[in-house]
């Protein structure tokens, strides 16, 4: 399955289809091999896992593999803290200064972090929910939204805004048409 494509992915979710016009899993391996004659051949299996990913996750994307780790939870805290608080020196030196030594709560991290950024408070609960994501995702970068993206930027609703503020009056069909006139396209 390794050299199926994200855009492969996608296509074998195609086929796959949806309602009353699901197929099976068989069908989409025929398909698949038809389609693609010049791929190695699809098994049901990977068209199970395809699904089963699509479902959970909502993606098709390769997602990192979960290893067992070396050290606890604490640990990586710690190590993570001590990175944040000398950025110069190398992640392995400080996991060969720190490992084994004192762990960190999570109550601990967050008044470590309050303290050293008192603009930026925050809860042991957000402490909480990036340890998780870290143990999960191996990363705590945002994942991308699900659903339609925003057409209009901030400037475009405040145009609207001010349109709609300096003539109250006026109908909602016209001050469609006229952001429609200026490039902005919107819907009631």
């Amino acid at each position: 399955m390794s050299y199926l494509t994200e855009s492969l992915k996608i296509e074998i979710l195609m086929m796959i289809g949806y309602g009353d016009r699901a197929r099976t899993q068989c069908e989409v391996v025929r398909l698949f091999r038809e389609t693609h004659p010049d791929l190695p051949p699809l098994n049901q299996g990977s068209v199970s896992k395809i699904e089963a990913q699509y479902r959970e996750m909502g993606h098709v994307r390769k997602v990192p593999s979960k290893r067992q780790a070396v050290v606890d939870d604490d640990t990586k805290l710690n190590l993570l803290l001590a990175l944040e608080e000398n950025p110069i020196t190398p992640a392995r030196q400080l996991a060969r200064d720190r490992y084994g030594d004192k762990t960190r709560t999570q109550k601990q991290v967050c008044e470590i972090f309050n303290t050293k950024y008192p603009d930026r408070l925050i809860s042991q609960s957000t402490v909480s929910r990036i340890e998780n994501k870290f143990r999960e995702f191996g990363n705590v970068t945002d994942i991308p939204k699900s659903g339609r993206k925003r057409i209009l930027d901030t400037k475009q609703k405040l145009d609207i805004l001010l349109d709609i503020q300096y003539n109250p009056h006026k109908p909602t069909r016209q001050v469609i048409a006229d952001n429609d006139d200026r490039g902005v396209n919107c819907s009631i």
